[in-house]
C-alpha cells in the first residue's frame, strides 16, 4: 500500500511539472520527512505549480503569501480585533494556518516578518498575545527565494535556512519536455485529482520514520559532518540539526524509492541538498551558492571512505 500510494502520487506530479522526476523524488522525500523546502531558482520554472501539485495530491489545505517588503508579521499569523457587539476579543487567523504554505520570495521580506515563520517551521505552533496556537498537521512551508544579487532582498539568516530541510534548484527541463510545456501539453494543478488523503500522507510520514538505518550509514552521515566542520576552505559546519535533518530524508528517500532501509549512496546524493545552506565558507559573508556547495561536497564525499 504504501508504495501504490507513491508511485500514484509522483505519477500524479509528474504528468504537472514533465521531466523533473528527481527533483520530485526529492520534495516528496521533504514532505514525507516532516521537514521544510527552499527553492532558488528563476521564475517561471515550476515552483508555485509544485506547490500546489503536493497539496492537491494529499487533498490537504493550500495557501500562497507573496512576500514583500512591507509584509507584516500580523498578515501572516493573524491579528486580534475586538467584537464590539460581543465585547470580546477575537483572533483571527492568518495564512499561515493551513497545510502546505507556499512562502514566494521570502527574502524580499523584511527581518521581522522572516523571523515570524521560525517557530512555525520549528515548532509547528504560533505565539500571539501570551497565547499559543498549534498549526494543522502536517505543516509544510515550500519557500521559493531570490539569488542574492537581485534587487531588494533581505538574505536569510542562518538560523532561518537551518530551518529548512532541504534546498533545490528545479532547473529547466529536457529540449522535448519544453516543448510540451510550451505547446501546454500538460495537466493544470488546478484541475489534478486528489490521489491520497491527508491520513495517507500522516500515515507515510510514520512509515518514513521507521526506515532502517545501519550503523554503518550513520557512522558515515557523522563523518560527512564532521568533515564540514574541520574543512580548510569552510568557516561554519553543519549543526547537529543538520545531522538529524540528513537522517529523515534518507529515510524518507529511501521509502520513496521503494526501500526499507537506507543505503550510502541516498546519503551522498542528498548532502549538498541538506548541508549546502547549512555551512558557511571562508572569506564570505553568505551561504555557498549551489555549484561551489556540490563541488565541496564531491570533495569531501571523494575523500571518506563509504560503507559498503
Amino acid at each position: 500500500m504504501p508504495q501504490t500510494l507513491i508511485q500514484r502520487s509522483l505519477k500524479a506530479l509528474g504528468a504537472r511539472l514533465l521531466g523533473k522526476s528527481d527533483k520530485l523524488e526529492y520534495a516528496l522525500a521533504c514532505l514525507l520527512a516532516g521537514g521544510h523546502l527552499l527553492i532558488e531558482d528563476v521564475p517561471g520554472v515550476g515552483k508555485t505549480t509544485l506547490a500546489k501539485s503536493l497539496a492537491s495530491c494529499f487533498d490537504v489545505a493550500f495557501k500562497r503569501i507573496q512576500f514583500t517588503s512591507d509584509l507584516l508579521p500580523s498578515d501572516l499569523i493573524g491579528v486580534t480585533i475586538y467584537r464590539q457587539k460581543e465585547e470580546r476579543f477575537e483572533f483571527n487567523r492568518g495564512p499561515i494556518f493551513t497545510n502546505v504554505l507556499l512562502a514566494d520570495e521570502v527574502n524580499r521580506a523584511n527581518p521581522k516578518t522572516q523571523s515570524a515563520l521560525l517557530e512555525a517551521m520549528h515548532e509547528g505552533q504560533i505565539s500571539h498575545d501570551n497565547e499559543t496556537f498549534q498549526l494543522p498537521r502536517p505543516f509544510f512551508v515550500i519557500a521559493t527565494q531570490n539569488s542574492k544579487d537581485h534587487h531588494g532582498t533581505f538574505p536569510l539568516p542562518e538560523s532561518q535556512l537551518d530551518r529548512f530541510l532541504m534546498r533545490l534548484r528545479l532547473g529547466y527541463p529536457e529540449a522535448e519536455d519544453e516543448k510540451s510545456v510550451i505547446k501546454g501539453e500538460y495537466e493544470s494543478s488546478d484541475q489534478m485529482i486528489h490521489v491520497s488523503h491527508v491520513d495517507d500522507l500522516m500515515q507515510l510520514q510514520g512509515i518514513s520514520n521507521d526506515v532502517a538505518v545501519a550503523d554503518e550509514v550513520l557512522d558515515y552521515i557523522y563523518q560527512i559532518v564532521d568533515a564540514t566542520r574541520r574543512h580548510e576552505n569552510i568557516r561554519v559546519g553543519v549543526s547537529p540539526r543538520g545531522g538529524q535533518a540528513m537522517y529523515r530524508a534518507v529515510k524518507a528517500l529511501a521509502l520513496v524509492r521503494g526501500r526499507t532501509f537506507v543505503v550510502p549512496d541516498d546519503v551522498r546524493e542528498l548532502a549538498p541538498l541538506i548541508f549546502g545552506h547549512r555551512i558557511l565558507a571562508k572569506n564570505t559573508l553568505g551561504t555557498l551558492d549551489d555549484e561551489p556547495s556540490r563541488a565541496l561536497f564531491e570533495s569531501i564525499l571523494d575523500a571518506l571512505p563509504s560503507p559498503v
